[in-house]
C-alpha cells in the first residue's frame, strides 16, 4: 500500500467521524438552548463555535453570533473547511481516489450519503435541524458499519480505525469541554439542578445516556461522567477508549511492516498518562486544562502518525 493510499483512508475516517461530530455539537446546543435555566457567560451558540474550533471563521464571515447563521455555518457552508457538508464531499472525494481499496458495500455508503447531501442541500429551508443531525448520524453509521462488515483486516483497515479513534477521542473532549467550561454559568453552580441538566443532555448528545445509567446506575455527577467519558474503557467514547484503539490498530501495523515507528511510542505514552489519572486528578488540574491539554496531544499524535505512515509516495 502506497502512503497516500494510507492517507486517503485515514481521512475518510476522519472526515466522517468529524461530521458526526459537528452534527452532535448542534444537538448539544439545541438541547441547551431550551432548558429553562440560567445561560453560561457565553451565549450556548457561540461556545459551540468555540469548542468545535471555528469561532474565527465565523466571525470573520458573520460578525456576532446568532442560531441560525450559526447552524448554517456549522452543517451547510463550503466556506467552512469542517463542516457537516464540506466534511461528508471531502470523505466521499478521498473514497472515490482510492475506490478499489473499499468495497461496493463501503463505497455505497459514501457516495449515498454525498448524494442525499445534495438534495438536502437544495431543500435546506424546510429542513429542522433535529431531522439534520439524525440524518448524519445515520449516515456515519452506515459507514462505519459497512467497514466493519465488510473489509479485510488489513493495513487500510487499520488506518481506517486510526482516523476514527483519533477524531472520535478529540471530538469528546471538544464535547466535554462545551459542557463544562463554556456552558456553565459560575463555578458554584456544579452539583446543582443547572449542572445535571447540561451532563444529562451532554450525555443525549453522545449517545451514551443509557450506557452511563447501565454502567452507574441513577446517581448523576460530574465526576462520575467525567470517569465515563474519560477513563472507563467499557465506553466506546471515553478518551481511555479512544487512544487504546489506536494504540491496538497501531501496534498490527508494525506487525504487519515488521518495524515500530515513532507512532507507536507516542501512542503508548498518551495511553500510560490516561492509565495513570483518576477523577481527582483532572479535577484538581481543572477539567478544561485537562481536556484542551488533550486535544493538543490528540493533534500531536496526529502529526507523529503523519509523520510515520501517511507523508510521501513510499511503498508501507
Amino acid at each position: 500500500m502506497l502512503s497516500r493510499t494510507a492517507d486517503n483512508l485515514y481521512w475518510i475516517a476522519r472526515y466522517m467521524e468529524r461530521a458526526e461530530t459537528v452534527a452532535r455539537l448542534l444537538e448539544v446546543g439545541a438541547r441547551i438552548a431550551l432548558l429553562p435555566s440560567a445561560k453560561g457567560y457565553r451565549s450556548d451558540w457561540d461556545s459551540l463555535l468555540r469548542a468545535s474550533g471555528n469561532a474565527s471563521g465565523y466571525a470573520q464571515k458573520y460578525g456576532e453570533p446568532d442560531q441560525k447563521s450559526i447552524e448554517d455555518y456549522l452543517f451547510f457552508d463550503r466556506d467552512n473547511p469542517n463542516s457537516v457538508a464540506n466534511c461528508i464531499t471531502s470523505a466521499r472525494e478521498n473514497g472515490r481516489i482510492v475506490r478499489t481499496a473499499l468495497t461496493t458495500q463501503v463505497w455505497d455508503a459514501l457516495n449515498t450519503a454525498f448524494q442525499e447531501l445534495r438534495r438536502i442541500e437544495t431543500a435546506r429551508k424546510r429542513q429542522e435541524l433535529s431531522q439534520l443531525t439524525d440524518w448524519v448520524m445515520k449516515q456515519t453509521a452506515m459507514v462505519r458499519g459497512a467497514i466493519d462488515a465488510t473489509l479485510l483486516r488489513d493495513a487500510g483497515y487499520n488506518f481506517l480505525n486510526i482516523g476514527y479513534y483519533l477524531e472520535r477521542g478529540d471530538s469528546t473532549a471538544r464535547l466535554m469541554d462545551v459542557k463544562y467550561y463554556v456552558l456553565l454559568p459560575r463555578a458554584d453552580f456544579v452539583g446543582s439542578g443547572l449542572d445535571n441538566d447540561q451532563w444529562m443532555m451532554l450525555l443525549r448528545a453522545l449517545g451514551s445516556h443509557r450506557a452511563f445509567r447501565w454502567a452507574y446506575g441513577g446517581d448523576l455527577t460530574a465526576s462520575k461522567i467525567a470517569h465515563f467519558l474519560i477513563l472507563n474503557p467499557q465506553c466506546p467514547r471515553a478518551l481511555i477508549t479512544c487512544v487504546a484503539g489506536m494504540a491496538n490498530h497501531l501496534g498490527r501495523l508494525a506487525k504487519l511492516y515488521d518495524t515500530e515507528t515513532p507512532a507507536q511510542a507516542a501512542v503508548r505514552a498518551l495511553l500510560a498518562e490516561l492509565e495513570g489519572q483518576s477523577t481527582e486528578k483532572i479535577f484538581d488540574e481543572g477539567l478544561h486544562e485537562f481536556l484542551t491539554r488533550f486535544v493538543r496531544q490528540a493533534a500531536g499524535l496526529g502529526a507523529v502518525i503523519h509523520d510515520s505512515y501517511l507523508s510521501g509516495d513510499m511503498a508501507l
